[in-house]
């Protein structure tokens, strides 16, 4: 059985564990939380989460292990196979990580965590939110879902991406970055209506007080 290692409240654990429930796939959740600890780094070798075990051993980063559920296991396809489609699920993805993701990331201190930020650092994320959101209205079909009439791995990554960088883009410099995109909100609404994104969110809410506990004490 495959086991999935890391933590509820963690939004590219929750990418794995959707594409594994919508694939209808027996697996086991491990509460990992990672670090620098010579036992962390054994199964994450940057200590990070999420990390999947799989028979032959440990796999890490997000993008290879939805590759290697898509590859190797039975169930909904995330992935077209026509290479050509496949290819435009994946840049859909890949963008969304690098140029909404990532740059929203570079703000939950201040956003989420009462943290103060020097304001180069906010500068450079606004700049770059309105510009990976300008490339997601874009490339993104919506047409419902990301990337066009089936659910895929695109979407999860928006999912678990875009709303808590339109958090960032409203709680530090009052944007709605979807304003101008009304069916990316539609899809929004129609993926929190999915029973299994449900159930992450229940499970990401039961955890939520722990981990918030968790980083008050690290500081």
């Amino acid at each position: 059985m495959l086991e999935l290692y890391g933590f509820s409240v963690s939004n590219y654990y929750n990418m794995v564990k959707l594409a594994l429930l919508e694939k209808g796939l027996a697996f086991k959740e491990v509460p990992f939380y990672g670090g620098q600890t010579p036992e962390a780094l054994a199964i994450s070798p940057r200590g990070k989460v999420p990390v999947l075990r799989t028979e032959q051993g440990f796999i890490n980063e997000t993008g290879v292990m939805l590759d290697y559920i898509e590859a190797s296991q039975t169930g909904t396809r995330l992935l077209p196979v026509d290479p050509y489609q496949r290819a435009q699920v994946l840049a859909l993805a890949k963008e969304i990580e690098l140029y909404i993701e990532l740059p929203g990331r570079a703000c939950y201190a201040e956003a989420f965590f009462g943290m103060t930020l020097p304001e180069a650092i906010k500068e450079k994320t606004q700049a770059e939110l309105l510009l990976g959101f300008a490339s997601l209205a874009r490339h993104g079909k919506f047409a419902p879902y990301v990337a066009g009439e089936s659910l895929s791995i695109a979407d999860l990554y928006f999912l678990y991406s875009v709303p808590l960088a339109c958090a960032v883009g409203q709680k530090l410099f009052g944007i709605d970055l979807l304003a101008e995109m009304p069916a990316a909100k539609a899809l929004l609404e129609r993926l929190e209506q999915n029973s299994n994104v449900q159930r992450i969110a229940a499970d990401k809410d039961a955890a939520m007080p722990a981990f918030m506990a968790m980083v008050a004490a690290k500081r």
